[in-house]
């Protein structure tokens, strides 16, 4: 559903006056699996997303629908421990929402993590990828329908959507933790179910490196209200017909478990950037 300029500023009002007029900087969006950095906050702040009129409510495993406020590594924090998806059953206009609440709430930078299938078949399980753009060739867009100009314009440039200042202080901080990354394209599916062969082989043909489920509707309206993304994948499986093995939720949410202390201590290193540098 379409919500007016009005109703978003309602919502972030509302959560405004329940966190006691908290300002975060940055915000981050937890994937699949990755929840665990939400107990490194230090949480001024907590609100489950069915508590928040007019906000919406996740239903997809592993997302637990919470908003958490705090401060990690010196750097205020908005974290949404949970994320919404189209195969849950909401509109591209629906996605927009939560991000666009987030900037109402004060956010200077978003980061955006999730689970991915690795496409490019030299990449491993574990890896942990940059996204320095993606391929959407299903769907809406997320800013289809009547423009809301108080957040950005009718057309809008996607160029430097996945920041590459971002990426470059996130590439150094990598490096200063002794953690290797990649950087690579991210292909959006809507899911739910995981894609075929067919697909990942078109999906490597077109330039290709991951396959996901979510992020892009998020990206794109970060990139309407020219609000800067750091896009972080982490290779939990390899794509369909890489191995001669089925995919599985499970063996995704075990690999995301196994590969979070990496995550968490990247996502750190860079937040605590964030706050030297006053970014």
């Amino acid at each position: 559903m379409e919500r007016t300029f009005e109703q978003l500023k309602s919502i972030a009002d509302h959560i405004k006056g329940r966190t006691g007029g908290f300002e975060p900087e940055t915000g981050i969006i937890l994937g699949s699996g990755l929840s665990g950095l939400a107990s490194l906050i230090d949480i001024k702040a907590e609100l489950s997303y069915a508590s928040i009129p007019g906000f919406l409510t996740s239903t997809a495993p592993g997302h637990e629908g919470r908003l958490i406020f705090g401060t990690l590594e010196g750097r205020r924090l908005v974290c949404m421990s949970g994320r919404f998806h189209r195969y849950e059953g909401y509109s591209y206009a629906d996605l927009a929402m939560p991000v666009r609440v987030l900037k109402l709430l004060g956010i200077r930078q978003l980061i955006v993590t999730n689970a991915a299938g690795a496409i490019n078949s030299s990449w491993s399980a574990g890896d942990i990828m940059l996204i320095k753009d993606h391929i959407k060739l299903f769907g809406d867009s997320p800013m289809t329908g009547p423009n809301m100009a108080e957040f950005g314009p009718r057309f809008f440039d996607t160029t430097d959507m996945y920041s590459r200042d971002l990426r470059a202080l996130a590439r150094e901080c990598a490096g200063e933790q002794g953690i290797e990354v990649r950087e690579g394209v991210y292909f959006y599916f809507p899911g739910p179910q995981f894609e075929s062969p067919a697909e990942i082989r078109a999906a490597r043909t077109l330039g290709g490196d991951a396959a996901g489920m979510s992020t892009v509707a998020e990206a794109l309206t970060a990139a309407h209200m020219k609000l800067p993304v750091l896009g972080i994948s982490l290779m939990t499986n390899m794509a369909a017909g890489i191995l001669d093995q089925p995919l599985s939720s499970e063996e995704v949410n075990e690999a995301a478990e196994k590969a979070s202390p990496r995550m968490e201590a990247l996502v750190r290193a860079i937040v605590r950037r964030f706050a030297e540098e006053g970014l």
